[in-house]
C-alpha cells in the first residue's frame, strides 16, 4: 500500500519561510500532486496543484508566495511558503492522485503550519 510522510511544518513568523515536503513510498504513479490546508472552524481549501508535466494552479491568496514543485523520480512534492502571515496558519495536508478518474487519492497524516509573533 502506499504510504504519505509529509514532514516540514512548524512555528514561523509573519514574514518567514517554511518547505514542506510530502513523499510516498510504493510504485503507484500519481499525475496529480496538490496541498489542501484546514483552520480550525474553517473549510478545507485547496492551496495549489501540479501535474505530472509541471502545470500548476494556486489558490488566490498564496499567488506570488507559494511555489508548488515535485520530484518525480523520488515520488515527492514540495510547497516552498515565502512571506508567510498569520492567515496561513493550519494544518497542511498533501494529496496524490493518479489521475482525475481518482476521486480522492492519498492523503498525508498533515503538518501543523503556525504563522505567529
Amino acid at each position: 500500500q502506499v504510504q504519505l510522510v509529509e514532514s516540514g511544518g512548524g512555528l514561523v513568523q509573519p514574514g518567514g519561510s517554511l518547505r514542506l515536503s510530502c513523499a510516498a513510498s510504493g510504485r503507484v504513479n500519481f499525475n496529480i500532486m496538490g496541498w489542501y490546508r484546514q483552520a480550525p472552524g474553517k473549510q478545507r481549501e485547496l492551496v495549489a496543484t501540479i501535474t505530472s508535466g509541471g502545470s500548476t494552479n494556486y489558490l488566490d491568496s498564496v499567488k506570488g508566495r507559494f511555489t508548488i514543485s515535485r520530484d518525480n523520480a523520488k515520488n515527492t512534492v514540495y510547497l516552498q511558503m515565502n512571506s508567510l502571515k498569520p492567515e496561513d496558519t493550519a494544518v497542511y495536508y498533501c494529496n496524490l492522485r493518479r489521475a482525475t478518474w481518482d476521486p480522492s487519492g492519498y492523503w498525508g497524516q498533515g503538518t501543523q503550519v503556525t504563522v505567529s509573533s
